[in-house]
């Protein structure tokens, strides 16, 4: 639950009079993950792809790469999760096809349209909420539960103030959450200052207490196809169901009445994302090594051989050399070779200008399901006379509209000082362009037109762990690490 908390600073947990931010609480999950895996491989573990819901920001992105950070991994790359579904999809299904991933995990919803065309795939649209999961419909169970033994024993009590009985009530609703994807009914025991009820839950009743949660999921598919529909896509070959909660009925049935015509398949619904990033960290290590052995037959630097633009001759022959290196089939490294990923933008960025009627407006220059990278520019216009500065304020938001009249609406994650020549005119013209790369980091350039003066940032989060904790956390990870 704590990647709900990614890239916020005001979220601690606290632990034998220790507080904890959720990089580092996601670091010790990462570390211990590495830790497992060294000890089945034999060897160390230093280089990972990490996956994040699609819906996350950039400060969710940054703080993420960092948790890596402290588990002291190198992180290649933080990849979508329904991405990585559709990565493993993809290897085991080639043909050409429209996939809509309906990814419903613990503690966040990701609802994405992907295109498969050979070894390339193209992210369409996604949407979701990171608040949005199992945790939920498990939330829902607990109410129910202890609203059921108030009303059967008559106490005044609240059960939920109690933290055992909170943490015990928590650990049944999973289990009968889990009991009613196979089964019409269940019977759970509560019990609380001693007294014990035993409450009859349905399935009938269990859909009824999460009704609201499920049409919310709908609400986000419908509004993603609708983006999707924008773009040309209309038709779908398949619904990938990702994510152990999909494993709800309630989940199959609203599917099967709302898309009667679009198949269904539950796609290794725990394990799907962790296989993508999995096979996309070996693509990862495969063009690394045809790089290096195209840049030694070429006589270039490996950072600047252009693999497109290299002879099919020489690709082909490093193909096989690495293949033959690496213990593979010169037809399966070809494969990772050519598999492609286009993803879009989660969020809209702008920045703060004023409109025609003089308002403060957001003006979005990257909108959400804009394809990366992706970069644009565009003219803005000082306010007065001998303007000595402009303060180019970035906002991140999620409304898909040019201009955002409510700029609360938004979040400022950074800024940059633009400062001007002398004696400018009013309306003096000055150019932003915003540069947002395949992970999703975004670089801002402002340039004054007349003297060519220019500002860069790249976006630094201010969010999440401050500096001067995070070397507390990195040695805390590694004590960890060696203990």
């Amino acid at each position: 639950m704590v990647k709900r908390q990614m890239g916020t600073s005001d979220w601690v947990f606290t632990y034998e009079g220790a507080d904890y931010r959720p990089e580092e609480v996601s670091s010790y999950i990462l570390r211990k993950l590495a830790n497992d895996a060294e000890l089945y491989l034999g060897r160390p573990v230093q280089e990972v792809v990490i996956t994040c819901p699609a819906y996350f920001g950039i400060a969710q992105r940054e703080a993420t790469a960092r948790a890596g950070q402290i588990a002291g991994l190198t992180v290649r790359e933080v990849i979508n999760e329904p991405t990585a579904a559709a990565v493993m999809y993809g290897l085991q299904n080639e043909q050409n096809q429209t996939v809509l991933v309906f990814d419903l995990g613990g503690g966040t919803f990701d609802i994405t349209v992907i295109e498969i065309t050979g070894g390339t795939i193209t992210v369409v649209a996604t949407g979701g909420d990171h608040y949005l999961g199992g945790r939920n419909w498990d939330e829902a169970v607990v109410q129910y539960l202890a609203q059921e033994w108030t009303n059967e024993t008559g106490s005044s009590d609240d059960p939920l103030e109690s933290l055992d009985t909170q943490q015990d009530l928590w650990n049944k609703a999973e289990t009968a959450k889990r009991a009613l994807s196979a089964r019409q009914e269940t019977t759970i025991p509560v019990v609380h200052n001693g007294e014990r009820v035993g409450v009859k839950l349905t399935r009938e009743k269990f859909d009824e207490l999460t009704a609201g949660l499920l049409s919310r999921t709908l609400t986000y598919t419908k509004t993603t196809i609708d983006e999707a529909a924008k773009r040309g896509f209309t038709r779908y070959n398949q619904i990938l169901l990702v994510g152990g909660s999909t494993r709800m009925p309630q989940v199959v049935e609203l599917l099967q009445k709302e898309f009667p015509d679009i198949p269904q398949r539950s796609f290794d619904p725990d394990e799907a994302v962790a296989k993508g990033a999995a096979v996309y960290g070996q693509k990862l290590m495969l063009d690394e090594k045809i790089q290096i052995k195209i840049a030694e037959m070429t006589g270039q630097t490996v950072d600047s051989v252009n693999q497109a633009q290299v002879s099919q001759q020489v690709v082909e022959r490093a193909q096989q050399e690495v293949a033959l290196e690496v213990g593979l089939r010169t037809s399966v490294v070809e494969k990772f070779n050519t598999i492609s990923i286009t993803n879009v933008a989660s969020h809209c960025f702008g920045i703060i200008a004023l409109n025609k009627a003089d308002q403060q407006v957001i003006a979005n220059l990257i909108r959400v399901n804009d394809p990366l990278p992706f970069t644009k520019a565009e003219t803005f216009y000082t306010v007065q006379a001998d303007q000595q500065s402009v303060n180019i304020q970035v906002m991140e938001n999620s409304v898909s509209e040019y201009e955002v009249a409510d700029i609360s609406r938004g979040e400022e994650i950074g800024n940059a000082i633009l400062n001007l020549p002398p004696h400018l005119p009013v309306h003096a013209p000055f150019e932003v362009t915003f540069e947002l790369n395949q992970e999703g980091r975004l670089h801002v350039t402002g340039r004054e037109l007349s003297s060519n003066r220019m500002v860069e940032v790249t976006i630094q989060i201010k969010l999440g762990i401050p500096e001067e904790e995070l070397a507390v956390a990195k040695a805390r990870a590694f004590s960890l690490s060696i203990s």
